[in-house]
């Protein structure tokens, strides 16, 4: 386990995946992600790459070769190495290898760095085309953010509140696949209330934001969390049925349609970076 910590929050990393798997309040004591709980969904914050979601019969092809690949891809299930540590940063750098290539045929290098200021835990990735040939891939985070905060709220106390008028539709979600309609969740709105019942149906999928924060709220109580993020064209927001958390999860690429072609090429949301090409993204927390 790997420690950032100031004067206001500690912070925890898994070296597995490069995965958060805590943000505590060291003055409330509060504990802002989810705990892992095997029975409900055993993740905390996995980053999703090369893929965002699952493939259809979890297949792609490229160049004319068929590759398997599980929902979400490979990096959170690898170990990450601890490559620069200060007292307000942690980076943590994945390379492709042998073993990564006879599931994913580019060469890369994936930065993940950690940064914490005051009240803020900022994650930053960077991909890197090691490659001398173009490459292509998705990248995504999906933190889960513990609710109820306190033993006096239940989860329907919360709601997520966006700070740009949204006109969203919420895709359908078929067997993890991407369907070709969907229905209105936001209707010149800025709020959607959490209920168990919300995610039933699988994962809330939404594209094309105009917000680039949103904040968990209680109507009862005084902490949350305010999520930022930027020119993410995909969104996913989940829960497991009966579990106290939610998943704020900011896209580069989105899961397979289901009338998919399986090319990865001509994927949605696909990124195509060239030889010694680098792209950035990420997403800060603020918890108060």
């Amino acid at each position: 386990m790997n420690f950032l910590q100031n004067e206001n929050l500690t912070i925890k990393v898994k070296t597995r995946g490069a995965e958060l798997c805590s943000i505590i309040d060291n003055k409330t004591g509060l504990e802002y992600i989810w705990e892992g709980d095997p029975a409900f969904w055993g993740k905390h914050a996995p980053i999703l790459f090369p893929i965002v979601g699952k493939l259809k019969n979890d297949t792609y092809f490229f160049n004319g070769n068929e590759y398997k690949m599980t929902q979400h891809g490979l990096a959170r299930d690898l170990d990450f190495e601890l490559s620069v540590s200060t007292s307000s940063s942690l980076q943590f750098t994945l390379k492709s290898s042998a073993e990564t290539k006879k599931i994913y045929p580019f060469d890369f290098k994936l930065d993940v760095v950690f940064t914490l200021n005051q009240y803020i835990l900022s994650v930053t990735s960077c991909v890197t085309n090691t490659g001398a040939d173009e490459m292509y891939f998705s990248i995504g985070y999906h933190p889960a953010f513990k609710i109820p905060l306190s033993e006096q709220e239940s989860y329907d106390d919360y709601s997520l509140e966006f700070n740009e008028v949204e006109n969203l539709k919420r895709w359908n979600v078929e067997g993890g696949l991407i369907g070709n309609e969907g229905s209105q969740i936001l209707n010149q709105e800025q709020k959607i209330p959490l209920t168990r019942k919300l995610f039933e149906q699988d994962a809330i999928v939404l594209k094309r934001l105009a917000s680039d924060e949103i904040n968990i709220k209680s109507s009862i109580g005084n902490h949350g969390v305010t999520f930022r993020f930027k020119d993410f064209p995909y969104f996913g927001i989940w829960s497991k049925t009966g579990a106290d958390f939610v998943c704020l999860e900011p896209w580069q690429g989105i899961a397979d349609k289901v009338d998919t072609n399986q090319n990865l090429t001509e994927k949605e949301g696909i990124i195509k970076l060239f030889a010694n090409e680098q792209f950035q993204c990420g997403y800060s927390v603020l918890v108060f």
